[in-house]
């Protein structure tokens, strides 16, 4: 399908109501024509204009795609420690149900968020670097949900050549410091970055690719190459910037915790 690339874009974000959610939503108005999805709104706008759809049920899904170019997708279980039976309906039937009614629409891109979690066991074991393009090892079966998005969206592109642009999403927190683990420092994604990121994976030429969404940490462990040079990322921030005074950090990371994906 034909699009206009000078029209204004029109965008459907996904979960609009949680964290990432919001910012994207309040930092992308300006530039997108938007349509919202989510379950209960968070600000009187959402009040307004939420479209209150269940995405793992399919017909609430179609009507969210009319005159959609893109899908930013976010809607999902968040919670490394969610259960099966939140991962099944929420993270893949939910995107089953995206990807098909954005096919079936003619919508040009999903991009879709990922999580560090799909590639976590590298993480658990301290095998740093990570690369975007090695074996996937997910930590939790809400890692195993996000590899299977993974393979979905390219099932997507190559038989019905829907864009599909997945972000592997490190630890987005406006502030580094809600939290004192050094892995999560060192994934920290902050919502500069984050609204770049996503600006660059709409706009970006290329139409498939898996790719590491992290700020600019001095301690970062998961390879960022393929964003920058694909995408044309350049993340600004870094989570040493918002102390209070100099921060050791050590070189290589401190290890994952023993209990690592619980509380992440």
């Amino acid at each position: 399908m034909a699009h206009d690339t000078t029209a204004r874009r029109r965008l459907l974000i996904t979960g609009a109501t949680g964290n990432l959610g919001r910012l994207l939503e309040e930092r992308l108005a300006g530039d997108y024509d938007l349509v919202t999805q989510g379950r209960t709104p968070k600000t009187p706008q959402q009040e307004e204009t939420l479209n209150r759809a269940d995405l793992d049920d399919y017909s609430d899904v179609p009507p969210l795609m009319a005159g959609v170019d893109t899908v930013v997708h976010l809607a999902g279980a968040a919670s490394p420690e969610s259960d099966w039976d939140s991962v099944l309906q929420a993270n893949i039937v939910g995107l089953r149900n995206v990807l098909e009614a954005a096919r079936e629409a003619g919508v040009r891109r999903v991009v879709f968020a990922s999580s560090n979690h799909a590639m976590g066991m590298y993480d658990r074991d301290g095998q740093w670097p990570v690369y975007p393009d090695a074996p996937p090892r997910p930590d939790s079966l809400y890692g195993v949900s996000k590899v299977f998005g993974e393979a979905l969206g390219r099932f997507y592109h190559d038989e019905f050549g829907l864009d599909f642009i997945a972000l592997r999403i490190g630890w987005y927190a406006e502030d580094p410091f809600e939290s004192d683990v050094d892995l999560l420092h060192a994934m920290w994604l902050s919502g500069d970055d984050a609204e770049q990121v996503v600006r660059r994976a709409i706009e970006a030429s290329i139409t498939f690719g898996l790719y590491y969404a992290i700020s600019d940490n001095p301690n970062r462990r998961w390879d960022i190459t393929n964003t920058m040079l694909e995408l044309g990322y350049r993340p600004k921030d870094r989570w040493t910037d918002r102390a209070s005074e100099p921060e050791n950090v050590v070189e290589g990371g401190v290890p994952a915790p023993d209990d690592w994906a619980a509380g992440s």
